[in-house]
C-alpha cells in the first residue's frame, strides 16, 4: 500500500479543469469503493502516458457520504459544509463524491474524465459538471488576478495535507470545500475601476494590494483573511478557476486544507463580517449557488477496498 497523497492536491495550477460532483446509486453504495480504487489506478496510468501535459485527478468523498462508505473510522475533523446564516445566503448542497480533474490540455482533461466516468457507469449519477479554464494571466472574470495569496513550494503541502500527528489514520489527506459562484458581470462592469479596486482591495492592472490603512473594512482581501485565536494567519490552498458560457459565468471556488477550520473562519469573515456590519462587498456582485465539503484521502485508503 502507498500512504502517499493524491498528486492533484498540491500540484501547481493547470490551464484546464473539470469539477464533477456525483451521487452514488443506492444499490451500489457497498461496492463503490472498489470502483474508486480502479479510478485511482487509472489516474496514475494516465499520468504516465501523458506526463507532458501534467494531468491530475483528485477523488474526494462527501462529508455526509462518509457515514455510508466508512461508518466506523472517519477523518477527525470532518464536518458538513458550514451552515452560515447570512444575507446573501451560502447554500449547503451536499453530494457523495467529487472528481477534480485537470491538465494543461482541454482534450486530455476530457479524456481522463471520460475514462473515469466509463469506469463508474452504473454506480453514480452526475449532479453537476463544471468546465473551468485559466483566464488571461490567472485572472477571475471580474478582471482581477486570483489566488495571489496561495502558498508556494513546500508550503503547499504543509497547508493542504493532514499531518500524521494530527490524524494518523488519515495523514496526507485533505479537507476540501467547494462553492460555485455566479457573477453578475453586467452590474460589475458598470463600476469605475477605482470602485472595483476598493471592493477587492487590490489594484486591477498590476495587482498591488492596498496598504492596510487604505484598505476598506469591506474589501474582499480583508474579509477573506482569517486568523486563529492566537492572531496567526490561517492559510488555505486554492484551486479555484473561472467558468463561463454565453448565458452564465462565475468562479468555481475550491479550498484544500489540513483542517476545515481555516475555510470556515474565512467564510464567516466574508459573510457575517466583523460584528459591526462590515461584510465582503464583493458578495453584492456574485452569489454562491452550491456549498459542499469533502475529504480527499491518501492513496492507501483506496487500496483498502
Amino acid at each position: 500500500m502507498s500512504n502517499i497523497y493524491q498528486s492533484g492536491i498540491t500540484a501547481t495550477a493547470n490551464t484546464d479543469a473539470l469539477f464533477i460532483t456525483l451521487n452514488v446509486l443506492q444499490h451500489k453504495k457497498n461496492s463503490i469503493k472498489a470502483q474508486l480504487n480502479k479510478a485511482q489506478s487509472l489516474v496514475s496510468v494516465f499520468q504516465q502516458s501523458h506526463a507532458a501535459s501534467n494531468p491530475h485527478g483528485v477523488i474526494a468523498i462527501g462529508s455526509e457520504f462518509w457515514q455510508e462508505i466508512s461508518p466506523n473510522v472517519q477523518p477527525k475533523e470532518l464536518t458538513s459544509f458550514p451552515d452560515i446564516q447570512s444575507t446573501p445566503a451560502t447554500p449547503v448542497t451536499p453530494v457523495d463524491l467529487l472528481l477534480h480533474i485537470r491538465s494543461n490540455r482541454r482534450d486530455l482533461t476530457y479524456l481522463l474524465a471520460k475514462e473515469i466516468m466509463t469506469l463508474l457507469s452504473g454506480y453514480v449519477e452526475i449532479v453537476e459538471e463544471v468546465s473551468c479554464f485559466r483566464y488571461l494571466d490567472s485572472r477571475d472574470l471580474t478582471g482581477f488576478v486570483d489566488g495571489t495569496e496561495n502558498p508556494e513550494g513546500s508550503q503547499r503541502a504543509n497547508v493542504a495535507l493532514v499531518k500524521k500527528e494530527d490524524d494518523a489514520e488519515y495523514a496526507n489527506g485533505s479537507y476540501i470545500h467547494l462553492q460555485r459562484f455566479v457573477h453578475n458581470l453586467d452590474n460589475w462592469q458598470t463600476l469605475a475601476t477605482k470602485e472595483q479596486e476598493d471592493i477587492i482591495g487590490r489594484t486591477k492592472q498590476d495587482n498591488i494590494e492596498y496598504k492596510s490603512e487604505d484598505k476598506p473594512l469591506t474589501a474582499h482581501v480583508k474579509r477573506a483573511s482569517a486568523k486563529n485565536d492566537q492572531g496567526e494567519g490561517l492559510e488555505i490552498l486554492r484551486h479555484s478557476m473561472p467558468y463561463a458560457s454565453l448565458s452564465e459565468a462565475g468562479l468555481l471556488f475550491a479550498s484544500y486544507c489540513n483542517s476545515p477550520v481555516n475555510f470556515s473562519k474565512m467564510l464567516e469573515n466574508m459573510m457575517q463580517g466583523d460584528g459591526s456590519g462590515h461584510t465582503d462587498k464583493l458578495m453584492q456582485y456574485t452569489k454562491a449557488v452550491t456549498g459542499q465539503a469533502f475529504f480527499a484521502p491518501s492513496i492507501s485508503w483506496f487500496e483498502q477496498a
